[in-house]
Formats: C-alpha cells, structure tokens, sequence
C-alpha cells in the first residue's frame, strides 16, 4: 500500500481543514495516509514517502509562517529523488502576495528535487463552500492521477 504525507502550518484552522478535505479524498484511494502538523514533523521521515503533500497559509505579504520555517530549511538539505510532491494552503487576497508560500515552498521543493506537481491548491480563508471543496477534492485527485502517470513513466524508462 502506498504511503502519503499531509503535513500543514495552520493558524486559523482553514489550512488545516484543506488537509483534511484531501486526506478524505485519499482515503477513497486506500492510501495510508499520515496528517500531521508541519512542526510536528521530520523532515527527514519526508522519503519514507510516495507521496507528500504540504501546505501552508502565508504570513503578513508573502511570508513563510514561523512555524514552517524550520521545516522549510531542514527540506532544502535533503535530496527529495523524485518524490511525489504538491503544495496547497490558505490565504487572504486582501494582501499583495496572496498564498506566496505555497509558491516557496513549490519552488523549494523543486530545487530540492522533488517532482511537483504544478497545479497549487490556493482557497481563499477557509474552504467553506462546495466549490472551495470540490477544489480540495480535484486537487487531490488531479495529484493522484498526475503521480500515478509519473509512475508509470518511470517504469517504461528503466
């Protein structure tokens, strides 16, 4: 069985339910999946993965949240080999850099060589309408599928 990781910084909470709406999703999947809080978690554990999803809300215009900072840093050490990554998060579009950490992280991730999956999750506060869910839960799928597809390059490559 396939292992995920949703780690996220949430201060509000509304990052947090984004995780859970794609947990949920997973789930549909038979994936065994693991949510934790980003400051909960080793970075290091990140390869004992197929898939890591992460997201963040950004702070003030366009700043990582304290709490993902140490994360972020302990990340951009390791040697991801293709991991199968995407990012989400939350924000507020009345700030100039709206979800600006959910790119940090993409592009971290990227130079830290993950595969990223490009589509970003970005929901306005909290994902309380069924469009912003249904976001969540394309959002989720689209990764899955996307994954699934790196996978099966991968193996008519080798």
């Amino acid at each position: 069985m396939a292992k995920a990781l949703i780690t996220y910084a949430s201060m509000s909470g509304n990052t947090e339910d984004i995780a859970f709406i794609i947990k949920d999703t997973l789930q549909e999947y038979e994936l065994d999946i693991d949510c934790v809080e980003i400051n909960d978690m080793d970075a290091s554990c990140l390869t004992s993965y197929d898939y890591v999803l992460i997201g963040t809300y950004t702070w003030g215009d366009g700043d990582l949240p304290y709490e993902a900072e140490d994360f972020f840093e302990e990340v951009k050490q390791i040697q991801l080999n293709g991991l199968k990554t995407a990012c989400f998060g939350s924000g507020d579009y009345s700030y100039p850099k709206f979800c600006e950490a959910v790119n940090l992280f993409n592009v971290m991730l990227q130079e830290a060589g993950a595969a990223v999956y490009q589509e970003t999750l970005k929901i306005e506060l909290a994902p309380e309408t069924d469009e912003d869910v249904e976001s969540c839960r394309a959002f989720a799928r689209g990764f899955l599928a996307w994954a699934d597809y790196m996978n099966k390059e991968k193996i008519h490559v080798s």
